[in-house]
C-alpha cells in the first residue's frame, strides 16, 4: 500500500514539474522557438483548432518564425489569432507563409520575464508541496486504520520528504537554466 502511495506521489510531482517546464518553454527568450506558438488556437470551420494542426511552424533563423499554412484561405484567421494572443507579436504575410520577427529583449523586459518565471516556479513548488501533503494524509489514514505501524508511518513520511526535496531541486535547476537563458540572450 505504501509503495502505491509513493509511486502515485512521484508521478504527480513529475506532472507538476512537467507543467512548469511546459509553461517556461513558452516564455520568450529572444530566440525564435516554434513552441512559442503552441498555445495559439485558430478558428477553423467554426472550431478552435491548435495552430500546429492547420500550419507548420519552424524557426527560420534565430529571430524569425515562419508559419506555412496548409490551406491558403486560413492565412487571415491565423494572423488574427497571433495578433489576438498575449504574446505581442506582429506578422508579415507573403501568400501562404507568415513570418514573425522577434524583436530583441530589453533589459526591463528581461527582468519582467524573470519575475514571471520565478512566480511560476513558486506555483510549481506549491503544487509539489500539496502532493506531499496529500501523500502524508494517506499514510496517516493508514496509521489511523492500524494498517501500518508507527515506524512504517515515519519511514514513509521520510521517503515522501526525500521525493519532495528531489523534485523541488529539479524545479530549481530548470528555473536556474531558464533565468540564465533569459539573461544571456
Amino acid at each position: 500500500m505504501i509503495n502505491t502511495i509513493s509511486t502515485d506521489t512521484e508521478m504527480r510531482m513529475e506532472k507538476c514539474i512537467g507543467a512548469f517546464k511546459h509553461y517556461i518553454s513558452k516564455v520568450r527568450t529572444g530566440r525564435a522557438s516554434p513552441s512559442l506558438l503552441d498555445g495559439i488556437r485558430v478558428k477553423y470551420y467554426d472550431t478552435l483548432t491548435p495552430l500546429r494542426q492547420v500550419a507548420n511552424v519552424v524557426a527560420e533563423d534565430s529571430r524569425t518564425l515562419a508559419i506555412t499554412i496548409f490551406d491558403r484561405t486560413m492565412t487571415p484567421a491565423v494572423e488574427k489569432a497571433i495578433m489576438a494572443s498575449e504574446l505581442g507579436l506582429n506578422t508579415s504575410s507573403t501568400g501562404s507563409i507568415i513570418r514573425i520577427p522577434l524583436p530583441p529583449l530589453t533589459e526591463n523586459r528581461r527582468r519582467d520575464l524573470i519575475k514571471v518565471v520565478r512566480t511560476a516556479a513558486e506555483q510549481a513548488r506549491v503544487c509539489v508541496r500539496n502532493v506531499r501533503r496529500d501523500a502524508n494524509e494517506k499514510v496517516k489514514a493508514l496509521l489511523k486504520d492500524k494498517t501500518i505501524s508507527a515506524d512504517a508511518d515515519h519511514l514513509s513520511q521520510y521517503e515522501i520528504q526525500k521525493l519532495t526535496d528531489a523534485w523541488i531541486k529539479k524545479l530549481d535547476n530548470a528555473l536556474a537554466e531558464k533565468e540564465q537563458e533569459l539573461i544571456e540572450t
